[in-house]
Parts: C-alpha cells; structure tokens; sequence
C-alpha cells in the first residue's frame, strides 16, 4: 500500500502581501509629482491602492470649473466605481507628490473579495470610514469658516486624525491648491497662513516642505 500523503495546509491570505506584491491582475506603478493617473471620461476599468504619495481626485463641470473633491494618502483605495458597473471615470486623479501604486484589475479586485473574507472586511470598513469621512467633509463644507476648513485640511494632511504626534512635516502645497481644497480664494488661504504662522501652528521648513504641528487641532474644535 502506498503511505498517505499528508495534506499541505492551506497557506493562509494576508492583505498587506496582496496590496504590496505583483501578481496575476496587479502590479505596481510609480508616478512622479503633478503626473495625471486616469482623467475624467476614461474607461474604468481597475482599482487603485496608494502604497506611497499622496493624490488628489477632481472634478470639471460642463462649463469647465475644476473641483478638488478628495485628497487621498498612503493607504487609500480610488477608482472604487468599477466595482459597482461604473464604466466611465466620474473624476480624474493626479499625483500631489511622487506615488507608489498598486494597480488592480476589476476582475481581480472582484475575486479576491468573493474568495477572502479578512479581505472583504477589511475592504468593506475602509468604505464604511471613507462614506464618514464624506460625510464630515459636507458639513464642514456648509458649515466651518474658510479658516477652520484650512485648518482641517492641513490635519487631515498631517494624518493627525489617525496618529498622535506633536507635529508632522508634510509637502508644501501651493496657495492655489489649498484654495481650491478649502472653496476659497488663494488671498484668504496667504492670510490665514501668515496667520497660523504667528500662532506657531505651521512652520515653513524648507520650500518644499510644511511642518504641521498637532496644536492646529484648536483652530478646528474651537466653536
């Protein structure tokens, strides 16, 4: 008789692996600054996962007025829409600062959720965060001053709402930038700044570089 042959246990899925490594209907791109990833219009067709970088997602009118409708950093998934039937991109998608991407195909995407639950859960809390997230961005929208939405902006930048530090240095964005993230003018966002200059809550390190320090949180919970 032919001894049984012990069974290989099945080697277990970890997420991160699957976000960071290449494989069949994923790889990993690199975008420099400024770059365009997908434009509005385009054919949606794959996910993406920022490894590295940051990323901003906007949006052109009819009559040609851009929106800033997102700015996303390392951790975060755009190009969800496929997912849903989504044929075309609602918005267009560029590098903020040199990225790390993971590309993945729609029909890959579609799998891994079916077959990996810790994946799917995984995925399913980050919409959930992400659907608060917009939600907290409208009311802030309607609601907050131009300071406090400038404030919140440099925060959320910071990623002073997931981590505790005493200050973080993040890439110097330009007046017109942070003007169109805020829906403001880039005369109010100078004003401001000189003004959380003073107040020791930003410093300008360098020319690319901002310090953001976790006291700028007074600006946004003070009522």
């Amino acid at each position: 008789m032919t001894p049984s042959t012990a069974a290989k246990p099945k080697q277990s899925f970890e997420s991160h692996t699957f976000l960071s490594t290449i494989g069949e209907g994923r790889r990993i791109a690199e975008f420099s600054t400024k770059q365009t990833i997908f434009v509005q219009g385009e054919s949606s067709d794959a996910i993406f996962y920022i490894q590295k970088g940051k990323v901003k997602l906007t949006v052109v009118s009819t009559i040609g007025k851009e929106v800033i409708i997102a700015i996303l950093n390392e951790g975060d998934f755009f190009g969800k829409g496929c997912l849903a039937g989504q044929r075309l991109r609602l918005y267009s998608a560029t590098t903020l600062t040199g990225c790390s991407l993971m590309r993945i195909e729609k029909k890959a995407m579609m799998e891994v959720l079916h077959r990996e639950q810790a994946f799917s859960d995984m995925f399913v809390a980050y919409l959930l965060q992400r659907n608060m997230r917009f939600e907290q961005d409208l009311v802030n929208q309607l609601f907050n001053s131009s300071e406090k939405r400038l404030a919140r902006i440099l925060i959320l930048l910071a990623h002073f709402d997931k981590e505790t530090k005493p200050e973080v240095s993040i890439p110097r964005f330009t007046q017109e930038t942070l003007a169109e993230m805020v829906g403001t003018t880039r005369s109010r966002v100078s004003f401001f700044m000189k003004r959380f200059r003073k107040l020791g809550f930003v410093d300008y390190q360098a020319f690319d570089t901002l310090r953001v320090r976790s006291s700028l949180l007074n600006v946004v919970l003070d009522d």
